[in-house]
């Protein structure tokens, strides 16, 4: 009897002690979840689901599922520093728990009284904290700051589609404010449909309600009146001293654009924000030494192309490292202007000022 009640009292303390160590085994489980990590740089080939990370001893590849935690870190452009948390899967591949990347502290100056919304791919030439940006009407160069809101997207790579709203920073670069994956769902107001690649978002420096219109420039436009071709006709644009044409300063006929518009007092419609696609590329520009050259807007010019014809002939001129423009609001074919330029180490001419005359 004596020996019943001995063995039933052993068999309750090894339940009490089974209670009290299996959550103890539960968070050494947990804890050894996470078996390393690992540091190193993006490598192309990245994608949504699976990280190239380079690191000293080599390239390993991470798998990315719904359980990572990339609230540290969603830019995974090539060339990006990160940091990642990894555990065993048991697909045989090494699954990313958590990312963390690099924080910096901002060091421009951007301008958000207008900002502007596009959608397209981010490019494969996309590299750190520049994002070659692939839309309808040409490629971008956005800058991606450390206040950029990414929380729209899940990770940030190459060859996938997106929206960003940039604006214009003091380095003369376009600046994502935010990043949402996939088309923007906002509407546009009249557009033609070939060209909505670019749309600027209803901001206007005028503080009224705005509209957007997408077309291209018809032969008819002059200094301050844009003769816009879109799919639902010809719309006639006032460009007036409130209009912000940084982003879209060439009105030559064939130019595609998107304008943000409102109601004028005068009943015409008034640009408030212009516009257009511009090549990603930049060269390094040799500064030390300038020419100064004088001539008239040829018709052929584009955003990233100034075609200036001189007395001693056409030349052109690249618009990648403009810094400053004067006397003017937009060029148009047959505008006579002077422009200060210089080499750059592609071999064309970069302009650096240009001042109407």
């Amino acid at each position: 009897m004596k020996l019943g009640k001995y063995a039933k009292l052993c068999l309750t303390a090894a339940l009490v002690c089974g209670m009290v160590i299996l959550p103890l085994n539960r968070i050494e489980a947990q804890a050894a979840e996470i078996i390393a990590t690992v540091h190193g740089t993006v490598a192309s080939g990245t994608t949504s689901d699976l990280l190239r990370l380079s690191t000293k001893e080599g390239e390993m590849q991470i798998k990315l599922d719904s359980g990572t935690d990339t609230s540290g870190c969603k830019i995974l452009l090539p060339d990006s520093k990160v940091s990642v948390s990894v555990s065993h899967g048991s697909d045989g591949y090494l699954h990313a728990v958590k990312l963390s990347g690099d924080v910096q502290t901002p060091s421009t100056t951007l301008d958000s009284s207008t900002s502007a919304s596009v959608t397209g791919t981010i490019g494969s030439k996309s590299k750190g904290d520049i994002i070659c940006f692939k839309t309808p009407q040409g490629e971008m160069e956005i800058k991606l700051d450390p206040t950029t809101n990414l929380s729209g997207c899940s990770v940030l790579v190459a060859d996938k589609t997106y929206t960003i709203v940039c604006v214009r920073g003091s380095d003369a670069y376009m600046h994502a404010v935010s990043i949402s994956d996939g088309a923007s769902s906002e509407g546009t107001g009249s557009s033609d449909t070939n060209y909505t690649g670019i749309t600027p978002a209803p901001a206007s420096p005028v503080g009224v309600s705005t509209s957007t219109v997408t077309g291209k420039v018809t032969g008819d436009t002059k200094e301050n009146l844009l003769y816009l071709s879109t799919g639902n006709g010809v719309m006639q644009i006032v460009i007036d001293n409130n209009t912000d044409s940084r982003n879209g300063i060439v009105l030559t006929p064939g130019n595609k654009l998107s304008v943000s518009v409102y109601r004028g007092s005068d009943a015409y419609m008034h640009a408030a924000t212009i516009f257009a696609g511009k090549d990603g590329n930049k060269a390094s520009v040799d500064t030390s030494s300038v020419s100064t050259v004088t001539g008239t807007v040829g018709s052929k010019s584009n955003e990233n192309l100034l075609y200036l014809s001189t007395s001693y002939g056409e030349m052109e001129l690249k618009l990648d490292a403009v810094s400053s423009v004067n006397n003017l609001k937009v060029l148009v074919s047959g505008k006579k202007v002077t422009v200060t330029c210089a080499r750059g180490d592609d071999a064309y001419m970069h302009a650096l000022s240009i001042t109407g005359s």
